[in-house]
């Protein structure tokens, strides 16, 4: 009969297998919404580059223009180009083009990226401990790259995968195992950890990976998974005892 270990702490909760137990070798993750708070650096970023161009959006009440562009980026599921061209209709913008608008976005997001608390304590952590890191991403790969440095977290993985340089992206299970290729890792002996239900936490375990569940607000719940985590600080641990 097997046994099935459920953890439920203040912050994460584990269930797993106890005979699926295996030693991990490495850790990869997604960015935005997982490491990168990507709900405040869009509001930070948006808030600047209306003061920015507020000669061509005064007559647009400030909160009014933020909160219709996050509306419209649908947590960016849809690309700035349409977001713009939509703000500019909407509003009645005139002084100054979607464009120019796009542009600036392309080249000055990176200025506002805000991590999620603890980000280089939990890598930091992890590292010491002798873990391989991975990051994979979807996104335009120079766009990515400049978020990427603008956290810090760069030199701290082993291997970086963004999708627009790689030509693929998640979920498709070959930019996982392109990933897993590079650090030397196989799929059973790794884990994945992202916030989207299809993208990140199925789409690991058909690559078959362990997978975690960086919760948001945003997705209901996986079916399926192998942990839980709330705050990055609490990853160690969960990795450590999925480990065990």
């Amino acid at each position: 009969m097997e046994f099935f270990l459920h953890i439920d702490y203040n912050h994460f909760a584990i269930t797993k297998a106890r005979s699926e137990f295996v030693l991990l070798k490495a850790v990869l993750f997604d960015l935005d919404l997982t490491l990168l708070d990507r709900d405040a650096s869009v509001k930070q970023f948006v808030s600047h580059q209306y003061d920015r161009y507020f000669a061509a959006l005064q007559h647009i009440p400030k909160e009014a223009y933020i909160e219709a562009f996050i509306e419209r980026d649908a947590g960016g599921y849809v690309w700035k180009d349409v977001v713009y061209a939509q703000l500019t209709s909407q509003f009645n913008i005139v002084d100054i083009t979607p464009t120019e608008l796009l542009e600036d976005y392309v080249t000055q997001f990176h200025q506002s990226c805000i991590p999620y608390p603890g980000l280089t304590t939990m890598l930091d952590t992890l590292k010491k401990e002798g873990y391989s890191l991975g990051l994979i991403t979807n996104a335009i790969g120079d766009f990515q790259h400049r978020n990427i440095q603008a956290i810090g977290i760069e030199p701290y993985f082993d291997a970086i995968l963004i999708s627009g340089w790689e030509g693929i992206k998640k979920p498709h299970p070959d930019i996982f195992l392109r990933a897993l290729d590079r650090l030397g890792v196989r799929p059973e002996h790794s884990v994945y950890i992202g916030d989207h239900p299809q993208n990140d936490v199925e789409a690991a375990r058909l690559a078959g990976m362990k997978s975690i569940w960086k919760s948001h607000s945003r997705w209901e719940q996986p079916a399926q998974m192998d942990g839980i985590v709330h705050d990055l600080l609490d990853i160690p641990v969960l990795i450590s005892r999925l480990s065990d």
